[in-house]
């Protein structure tokens, strides 16, 4: 199971310099093999939309959509909290990291403040 994080996602759709490395991992995702947190649609669709129109966030939204949605619980907010006071990762970032470790997932990101954490897969 992986996490593809929302620097992924917004790489791809707006045809980043590392859209190419992440178009394997998006364009095989679906409920089977990715969770996403639900924070990351919000920081994609914000994005998005924001930079390039209504329609490309739509777009990724759709996408999205394909794979398994975690929404937060208390739980995962809980330990996002601890994780963030204890790495000094900003709250979107804990959110990510917490739910990947609670689904015992494959965080995919490019975020720097994430690339040395364990079960990180940094691309670059």
């Amino acid at each position: 199971m992986r996490v593809i994080d929302s620097y992924g996602w917004i790489e791809y759709f707006t045809d980043g310099g590392l859209a190419k490395k992440y178009a394997t991992y998006i364009e095989d995702a679906d409920e089977s093999n990715t969770i996403t947190p639900a924070i990351v649609i919000y920081e994609v669709y914000k994005r998005l939309k924001r930079e390039r129109g209504e329609q490309l966030a739509l777009e990724a939204y759709a996408q999205l959509t394909r794979t398994k949605i975690i929404p937060l619980d208390e739980d995962t907010a809980l330990n996002a909290a601890d994780i963030s006071l204890a790495m000094g990762l900003a709250m979107a970032d804990a959110i990510v990291y917490s739910t990947a470790r609670r689904h015992s997932a494959e965080l995919i990101t490019s975020d720097s403040d994430l690339k040395d954490l364990e079960w990180v897969r940094f691309i670059q």
